[in-house]
């Protein structure tokens, strides 16, 4: 058995379509096909159940699959540990996440590495907290900037900063103008919120504040991400509430505004597994300490 074979296996088990593992593979079907063809005979088992149609994993390829991960990263692993040991500099680190880091968090963090390792290569892979959670965890990714879970596993975590939510208001409104704003205020305002079908934690928290405060029929829009949201806002469609974050927004046409009688806060953080040697190093670790930040901002902004 050739660790060839096994990454071939590994990517086919997770795109289930010859095709595309062979592309991301940078190798012709045939060739595809023929190392698992040859990885199966070696076994003496079958791992794909193959049809006209699609590809699925056997019984055996399930559990074959998850082995060929842990396989992978401990080899990866393992030239990372022997550079460590040798002195060597990190060469190359692979980033995971979520959208709000990319505004202050993740620049600082790009800009202090690139200072302590000059010639390293970086990738940056965008996605969701969970996604990003299972990339670490499978060895995809080194570190991750994502918000706090419930249960992070076997990774370690290191808070950075906490973001305020406020409520983002079209520029020239009246509650642009208001001296202050209250939940109150809001009761003549069309609300904007996240689409009630995949709520989050956050979500969850302001729809049960607009049913405190009986302001549930005044949503009139929803949608399924922030920057979706403060483009309604923009326009002039309604009122909601969104991370301070957007505030480095460029160009943008709406203020946020703090509401007093509403505070909600959120996490955000660096998430890493400590079985990987790369994102374990002291500078790395240090780095990602520095960064931590208090929560900024009150009023207008």
């Amino acid at each position: 058995m050739e660790l060839r074979q096994i990454r071939c296996f590994a990517t086919l088990a997770e795109e289930l379509h010859f095709g595309r593992a062979a592309a991301m593979l940078s190798m012709a079907q045939p060739a595809l096909s023929l190392q698992i063809q040859t990885l199966e005979k070696e076994i003496g088992v079958q791992l794909l159940i193959r049809s006209t149609r699609r590809v699925q994993l056997s019984k055996a390829g399930e559990v074959f699959y998850e082995r060929s991960i842990r396989i992978l990263q401990e080899v990866e692993n393992s030239s990372s540990v022997v550079k460590a040991v040798a002195g060597k500099d990190v060469d190359r680190i692979t980033i995971g996440t979520i959208y709000p880091a990319t505004f202050g968090v993740l620049p600082q963090f790009l800009t202090r590495l690139g200072k302590r390792f000059p010639d390293i290569q970086i990738h940056i892979s965008s996605g969701s907290t969970d996604a990003i959670v299972r990339d670490i965890e499978k060895g995809r990714v080194h570190l991750g900037f994502i918000r706090p879970v419930e249960n992070i596993g076997s990774l370690r975590w290191q808070s950075i900063a906490n973001e305020r939510y406020f409520l983002a208001v079209p520029a020239g409104s009246a509650l642009a103008e208001a001296e202050k704003v209250t939940m109150g205020d809001l009761k003549q305002e069309r609300i904007i919120s996240f689409s009630r079908s995949n709520l989050s934690y956050t979500e969850k928290f302001f729809v049960d504040q607009f049913r405190k405060h009986g302001l549930l029929d005044n949503v009139a829009c929803s949608c399924d991400d922030t920057l979706s949201l403060v483009s309604l806002v923009s326009a002039g469609i309604g009122v909601g509430f969104v991370p301070e974050w957007t505030k480095d927004l460029p160009n943008r046409s709406f203020l946020l505004r703090e509401v007093q009688d509403m505070s909600f806060t959120i996490g955000l953080g660096l998430a890493w597994n400590k079985e990987d040697p790369t994102a374990n190093r002291d500078e790395i670790v240090e780095i990602a300490r520095s960064l931590a930040s208090a929560p900024r901002g009150s009023g207008s902004i």
